[in-house]
């Protein structure tokens, strides 16, 4: 089991941050079949474009530095809060010096790719940072960068979510709702998802939470440089990747308010602005205004300001009609 000792100054420094280059990293993994299958749309879409950059790129050193128990910290460095973009996790990668990407490749790259010929020229390479950052480019550009503004508002609307969560409810409903496997005591959290991990002292630090639409359940990070970090599956993945057991079908709804403010209604269980429900429902974001416009004044909607964004919620009307269509 894996205890987080936590303070109050803990709970003062802990924040929410995003990290493109670690859910492309989780995104390879399951392209090859060591993360969480991807749904098989997701799959038949990305598979032949993956094995594609396997033929004509270096992916395949990137590769080699997964283990099942993870990857080296410098192809995918600690975030620095919700603004993080490629860009900024590339910048840090090619950035990397030699010497400490050389002992993390030795520790990391020992399984049967790592002793390909090919593979271990590049891993040995003078220049094998900038091939590696290359060939990590060429992955995000192919494989999840079209997608990423409809993961990214995910993640968003799941973040906007929790920080309601802990000015309601605090902070310790907030992180036992991550997981099932999450337990918070008195000064401590228990998480059972990691059997044998021990205790990790935050020392006043905090603890950084990532969402992420590609973890399997939970990761964490426990150890220098990054901070004590907890990845989580955000909420709202199931509907993205069209797990329909999981998918409301809101038949009774659609027929009384249309399917797109159908779609609206449904996503907002969560308050979210027109920005975010546009990229994360793949719509326009005139057309999202317009059905809001309409919700809103129908009595189903309402909105206030949080910071620069404008959020939308459901009313308690809004509320009742959805739970009785579902």
């Amino acid at each position: 089991m894996l205890r987080f000792e936590v303070s109050v100054e803990d709970l003062l420094r802990s924040r929410f941050a995003l990290s493109p280059a670690m859910d492309l990293c989780f995104l390879l993994r399951a392209l090859a079949g060591r993360e969480r299958p991807l749904p098989r749309a997701w799959a038949a879409r990305l598979l032949p474009e993956f094995e594609r950059l396997r033929r004509e790129s270096e992916l395949d050193a990137v590769l080699a530095l997964h283990s099942p128990r993870g990857g080296p910290d410098f192809i995918a460095p600690p975030p620095r809060g919700l603004s993080q973009t490629w860009a900024d996790d590339l910048a840090v990668i090619r950035a990397t010096p030699w010497e400490a990407a050389r002992q993390e490749c030795a520790t990391a790259a020992t399984g049967p790719l790592a002793r390909d010929p090919g593979v271990r020229a590049v891993l040995d390479s003078p220049n094998a940072v900038s091939r590696i950052a290359e060939a990590m480019d060429r992955a995000w550009h192919a494989l999840l960068g079209p997608d990423w503004p409809q993961l990214r508002a995910i993640c968003e609307r799941d973040i906007v979510h929790r920080v309601g969560v802990i000015g309601e409810r605090g902070w310790a409903t907030t992180i036992e709702s991550l997981h099932p496997s999450i337990t918070w005591q008195a000064d401590h959290i228990e998480i059972g998802h990691f059997p044998h991990a021990g205790t990790v002292r935050l020392t006043g630090a905090g603890l950084l939470l990532i969402p992420s639409v590609f973890v399997r359940d939970l990761a964490a990070h426990t150890e220098d440089p990054w901070p004590r970090t907890l990845i989580y599956r955000a909420r709202g993945t199931a509907a993205q990747w069209g797990e329909q057991d999981t998918v409301p079908q809101p038949d009774a709804l659609t027929a009384l308010v249309g399917r797109s403010r159908a779609r609206l209604l449904l996503a907002l269980d969560a308050p979210a602005s027109t920005s975010h429900l546009a990229r994360s429902l793949a719509m326009t974001p005139g057309a999202v205004g317009d059905h809001l416009a309409i919700l809103r004044s129908s009595g189903l909607l309402v909105r206030a300001r949080s910071g620069r964004s404008v959020l939308y919620r459901r009313t308690p009307l809004g509320e009742a009609l959805v739970a009785g269509s579902l």
